[in-house]
């Protein structure tokens, strides 16, 4: 197999912004009557305002600007020799427009690289100019009337039918389109490289050469002989014969998480800095290698996959992130099924691409979380061309019929619900844009005219100054998610249990207000769409304290505590002993005192059961013996305490196994709904 660095030996400059810019439109709708170099022309028209502003900035001629916009470029892919074969190819006639005065709508209209075609409006993302439109073209047309350029331009404005670019972009192009790794030796769908879906998308393999050794499947022999489930568990402890993975792992309830997702998902993601002539440093191109060969995602740091540490000093982790603290033979069972553009009606094109064998893996925990794309599209009507409640249903019922058939039993699949996308305009659009923070002339009420006029906008319904067309994509989006709470109400699969969550949009603006920012700075500066990695990691923070996913053991402990416990004294005492047995800690479970304050303030500590599945070092196995720091001393006044408070009807062993498979947090909360609500309402509670 070739390596994915020849592959793409090439990736233009041009292209670095057009291809696959717009990550919303539908994935089956990218070409657009009369607009399909639309996102030639938004790549153009970026490109040479960085330079324009280069100029500006570094008080330096139009070459030097460009010049100095391919030396910040890496050399991996081939990033500063393709700018330089562009410089060769376009740079003269840029340097005569921009040495004219004419900005980059100009330039890249004379250039043909946007075009107005009959009868159709001028797409300009600067505004106009008191001389009108047609003049100050001519003029330009004018300046480059005998290059050679314009014969190419005329002949096709695609950056890809260059010649040196054309094998390069079909390649790439190709690579995108595939939704399991591109470097995949076993074709078990888990690779050992980072980028074209590989592990920055789902697990890393740990045996690229056996087919049967991936993340998530039980292991293999509990993993005598080798890791087969790459979770770094396996062997046998020489001191008693008994393997790793069954002293760790054996009752510990390991699941993964997988996101079938969009764009939003992916986490798509332009940095600022990329087209902020000021900011622009030898360090601003560092990620861009990783980011075009990972389709300008950045899974690694989404809300629900990402392994990474947030890189915007946000202290809320990731849902996978959260899983994995609390057991670590979760280790690398994720997968972030997520295409740019996915929405309910194309996701059976790849949905193929999830990796999960109902007999031989471990339960997962599916989120499906199509959020834009079923009422965001880039037409000039948009509303005709957005899902009806009615294909929303037949659409997901196929893939929750899909998923029932790969997932094991015991799994969990949330159907997230729409948001309310009013926000977009109501905080953005008088803000100024990134291209135009410098001169204070290019607004996000200009960024959306420009990409809806080209009809290659993320979303037209929300990014419009049409009130009316806004409220319409509301009222859309809220009719779907109603679709999807009627569906986890009433439907019901062998496999997994199925829930519905509202996408909790004004709860995480009000918590970053309440941290001292700004609902603005929740949403991609560039694309002025997508969430950005805040608001991704504080909407999954949120769902990973709903009781949904709070524990993994939500639905067994639910069913148990309906069928066993009555909320007396007598389970507080019980709840109390636990939570000492757990953490060590005093309770009392008489009165509320201040539990906000208390629960808040309790360290989340692993569960007993954590403990064993190797969360702390080999050396310290027993929790409860002289090496787990606490003594048999100290542990048999709390199994008296135990067995004395146990609820009536209740085995001691019950109870006692169930103790070790509660989280402190959690028996801190069942103790306050148990104080302050009462018998009746804990039930609810848990539900």
């Amino acid at each position: 197999m070739q390596s994915p660095w020849k592959i793409l030996t090439v990736a233009p400059l041009f292209l670095l912004l057009s291809l696959q810019s717009s990550a919303s439109p539908a994935y089956n709708d990218l070409s657009r009557p009369s607009y399909s170099n639309g996102h030639t022309c938004v790549g153009c028209v970026l490109v040479v305002s960085v330079i324009e502003q280069l100029t500006q900035v570094h008080n330096s001629t139009v070459q030097a600007s460009m010049e100095r916009l391919c030396s910040y470029l890496p050399e991996k892919l081939f990033l500063k020799t393709t700018c330089y074969l562009v410089i060769d190819k376009f740079g003269s006639d840029i340097i005569k427009l921009l040495s004219a005065d004419m900005n980059a709508d100009v330039v890249c209209h004379t250039l043909e690289f946007c075009k107005q075609n009959t009868g159709q409006p001028l797409c300009h993302l600067y505004p106009l100019r008191k001389e009108t439109w047609k003049f100050t073209l001519e003029k330009a047309r004018r300046i480059v009337k005998k290059s050679p350029i314009l014969r190419y331009s005329r002949s096709g404005s695609d950056i890809c039918s260059l010649p040196i670019l054309a094998k390069i972009c079909q390649k790439i192009k190709s690579a995108i389109e595939q939704s399991v790794p591109f470097k995949d030796v076993d074709s078990d769908k888990y690779s050992v490289f980072p980028t074209l879906r590989g592990y920055h998308w789902r697990g890393r393999d740990c045996n690229d050469s056996d087919e049967s050794v991936y993340p998530g499947r039980r292991p293999d022999n509990w993993d005598v002989h080798q890791d087969s489930n790459c979770n770094g568990i396996w062997g046998i402890d020489p001191k008693d014969g008994i393997p790793y993975e069954k002293k760790f792992c054996e009752g510990s309830q390991p699941r993964g998480i997988i996101l079938l997702g969009d764009s939003a998902g992916a986490h798509f993601h332009i940095s600022p800095e990329w087209i902020t002539a000021s900011q622009m440093s030898l360090n601003s191109f560092i990620n861009l290698p990783t980011a075009l060969t990972d389709e300008l995602d950045w899974p690694q740091l989404s809300g629900v996959t990402g392994f990474l540490d947030s890189t915007v000093g946000i202290e809320e982790k990731s849902i996978y992130l959260r899983l994995w603290k609390r057991n670590h033979c979760n280790h690398r069972d994720y997968q972030n099924i997520s295409r740019n553009g996915a929405s309910s009606r194309n996701l059976k094109k790849f949905i193929e691409s999830l990796s999960r064998n109902k007999m031989l893996d471990y339960p997962a925990i599916v989120i499906y979380a199509m959020i834009g794309n079923d009422v965001c599209n880039g037409k000039s009507d948009p509303v005709p061309a957005m899902t009806t409640p009615e294909k929303l249903y037949s659409n997901v019922m196929q893939t929750l019929k899909h998923l029932n058939s790969h997932l094991p039993d015991g799994s969990h699949v949330i159907l997230y619900g729409l948001p309310d996308g009013t926000f977009l305009w109501d905080n953005l659009h008088n803000r100024y844009h990134p291209l135009g923070q410098l001169n204070k002339d290019v607004t996000y009420a200009h960024l959306y005219s420009f990409l809806n006029c080209l009809q290659v906008s993320p979303c037209h319904g929300w990014m419009s100054s049409n009130k009316t067309l806004r409220t319409l994509t509301s009222e859309r989006a809220e009719q779907l998610s109603n679709t999807l709470k009627k569906i986890a109400a009433s439907e019901k699969f062998t496999n997994f249990d199925l829930f519905y969550m509202d996408f909790a949009f004004h709860e995480i603006i009000q918590e970053w207000q309440k941290r001292g920012g700004q609902p603005w700075q929740l949403i991609e500066p560039v694309d002025g769409f997508h969430p950005n990695e805040r608001k991704s990691v504080l909407l999954k923070g949120m769902l990973m304290t709903s009781q949904t996913l709070d524990n993994q053991e939500w639905t067994q402990l639910t069913s148990w505590v309906k069928g066993n416990l009555i909320c007396d004294s007598r389970t507080r005492e019980w709840l109390c002993c636990c939570l000492r047995i757990v953490s060590g800690r005093r309770c009392s479970s008489s009165g509320p005192k201040s539990w906000e304050r208390r629960i808040r303030s309790t360290p989340r500590s692993n569960r007993c059961l954590e403990t064993k599945a190797g969360t702390e070092p080999f050396r310290s196995m027993h929790p409860w013996g002289a090496q787990g720091g606490r003594g048999m001393g100290k542990l048999i006044p709390q199994l008296c305490g135990l067995l004395r408070h146990r609820p009536k009807g209740v085995s001691f062993s019950s109870i006692f196994a169930k103790c070790l498979s509660l989280n402190e947090e959690h028996i801190w909360m069942t103790v306050q709904c148990c104080v302050l609500l009462g018998s009746v309402t804990l039930p609810l509670f848990l539900k």
